[in-house]
């Protein structure tokens, strides 16, 4: 049975993705090893999975709430959005899919001249309306109220209308062997769909995803040309990056050079 702070420990990771161990202990006002003990008690009840410094929600059939999920590694995503765009040349047509990462790269691209952008993806839409010089389309389907996906057979079929130069595309967790996943197998449909109708995909996406899990199957990282992330922490997904002839870009420099000198 879990205690009163332990309870409000997994809540805590569940709204927000991940807890620290610093933060933790401050919160409650106890020490760093009583912390680590109701992680560890956590962690082996299956509620949670340790990572460096603190832990995650383990379990994989449910997303983080979306709120919280724009907060999670926010730098990170950002600096990912602006290597993405500028993969894309001005006159470029591609398609947006759903995330926060995504989103990140929709406000990098809003310089850009004489785009065409489809999504489905409101927060995408909303975010490129105001810039005249970009084309922003629309999916048709159901709105996911949670975070304003569009999802369901009409966006598949609406994706395959179009042939684009990209596809940029977001997941919820990465596996080490290259697997690709997500929550919502409507929403899986729609990107496996945008992944097929382009002529290049980039995957964006921060390190934090290499420590979540979650349900439905998207693909392959042999699947995807670029991959453009924060850091890659895993020498086994880097080794299927090699194999797969996938271009991996990562932003923090001291990483990509770490691995550039020793990789």
């Amino acid at each position: 049975m879990l205690s009163e702070r332990q309870s409000q420990i997994v809540e805590l990771a569940r709204t927000s993705g991940r807890v620290q161990v610093d933060d933790l202990a401050h919160r409650f006002s106890v020490s760093v090893q009583t912390i680590r003990k109701d992680l560890n008690d956590l962690c082996d009840g299956r509620l949670l999975s340790r990572v460096h410094g603190g832990a995650v929600v383990s379990f994989g059939v449910e997303n983080v709430d979306y709120d919280a999920r724009r907060l999670i590694a926010a730098n990170e995503k950002a600096a990912i959005g602006r290597a993405v765009a500028d993969l894309v040349p001005n006159g470029a047509s591609l398609t947006i899919n759903i995330g926060t990462t995504t989103e990140a790269v929709a406000t990098a691209l809003s310089r850009h001249q004489g785009l065409m952008v489809v999504t489905n993806n409101i927060n995408v839409a909303t975010t490129l309306r105001p810039f005249p010089e970009i084309e922003v389309v629309i999916a048709g389907g159901t709105v996911r109220r949670s975070d304003g996906g569009i999802v369901g057979e009409a966006a598949v079929d609406f994706i395959r209308q179009f042939r684009v130069d990209f596809a940029v595309i977001g997941v919820s967790a990465i596996d080490h062997d290259g697997t690709l996943l997500d929550y919502d197998y409507r929403e899986v449909r729609v990107a496996q769909a945008i992944i097929a109708n382009a002529r290049h995909t980039i995957l964006a996406s921060d390190s934090s995803k290499f420590e979540r899990t979650a349900s439905v199957r998207i693909g392959n990282i042999r699947e995807i040309d670029t991959f453009v992330t924060d850091r890659c922490p895993s020498p086994e997904f880097r080794r299927a990056c090699t194999e797969g002839e996938v271009r991996l870009i990562e932003t923090d420099a001291e990483s990509a050079q770490a691995h550039a000198e020793f990789g």
